[in-house]
């Protein structure tokens, strides 16, 4: 490529991406030297944008955030992924993405040649996205986690596990994985010693440690195959209780959970949640409050096990 600054662009949209480019595989992307590679990162960094070079047996070249934002150069691939994903965002499981992701569409929209416009609004048109009701997460909590991911950083974070047990985790974060308007991460657990999958939505503060880590090998073919797995173990049901407390205390008691609490009078409220059953025995009778189950059946046959397993064990 004998074009400089078609050159440069090409450059500037490879270290766009977020990972580390060693010098001589820019070198055969863009067909030069390394020599012109050198150059040319030392030209993009005369016009500003924030190259950084890491030496060793990894290093490479990265895009780091600098004081603006660079233009960001798509291909046409990209652009109409992007804005399909966008417009499908107010579906999905991301706290505040909604109006945000309409902000972004217009931008994009509105800078994209016809061509693209009309296969966005063709595939838009073809399709409906089904809004959930299930929980969201922090979009700023999704960032840490992929950038950890990413750069192959050690994360620290709080943790409520299903039974709400709450613990601090240290963890080789591997993959985000979204799947049922839920967010997971798969990671490998180091206090424990071993994989685990762990829901977003009850993960808290999360904070990379800055100490890198070597992947290890999956006890899967792959990480799909593995969260597929893990959720397989787990059935979801939807749940429908009447329990004795005003919804506003009732929701106070819950914290974040997978459902809606509406008002039935001044003293009980309708909950609607989509979890297993087993977890959700726990939360309702942890609520010290008098509740009825009206579906589903296995949730009253559970909470009747219980109960048989608590009379046996209070002798």
């Amino acid at each position: 490529m004998t074009d400089t600054p078609a050159r440069l662009l090409s450059l500037l949209s490879l270290l766009q991406t977020p990972r580390e480019w060693p010098g001589t595989e820019l070198a055969e992307r863009l067909g030069v030297s390394p020599r012109t590679i050198r150059r040319d990162i030392d030209r993009l960094r005369d016009l500003g944008y924030p190259v950084q070079a890491t030496v060793g047996a990894i290093g490479g070249y990265r895009l780091v955030a600098g004081t603006a934002m660079p233009p960001l150069l798509l291909d046409d691939e990209e652009a109409v992924a992007i804005a399909v994903g966008l417009r499908a965002a107010a579906g999905h499981a991301v706290a505040g993405l909604e109006e945000a992701s309409v902000r972004a569409l217009g931008k994009l929209l509105q800078v994209l040649p016809s061509r693209l416009r009309h296969r966005v609004g063709t595939l838009n048109a073809a399709t409906v996205p089904l809004p959930g009701d299930g929980p969201t997460v922090d979009p700023d909590d999704l960032t840490v986690i992929a950038g950890a991911v990413t750069n192959r950083e050690r994360l620290r974070f709080a943790y409520r596990s299903y039974d709400g047990t709450a613990t601090r985790r240290n963890v080789e974060p591997e993959r985000l994985v979204s799947t049922r308007q839920r967010w997971y991460l798969v990671g490998y657990d180091l206090d424990r010693e071993d994989w685990r999958l762990f829901r977003v939505d009850r993960l808290d503060e999360p904070f990379p440690t800055g100490a890198r880590f070597t992947p290890r090998p999956l006890p899967a073919e792959d990480v799909a195959t593995y969260v597929a797995g893990k959720l397989r173990r787990t059935v979801l049901t939807t749940i429908v209780a009447t329990v004795h407390a005003p919804a506003e205390e009732l929701e106070r008691r819950l914290g974040r959970f997978d459902g809606t609490v509406e008002p039935i009078d001044e003293h009980r409220s309708l909950l609607r949640t989509t979890d297993s059953v087993e977890w959700t025995a726990i939360r309702l009778l942890t609520l010290d409050r008098p509740f009825e189950v009206h579906e589903p059946e296995q949730l009253r046959e559970h909470l009747r096990a219980l109960a048989d397993r608590a009379r046996n064990a209070a002798g």
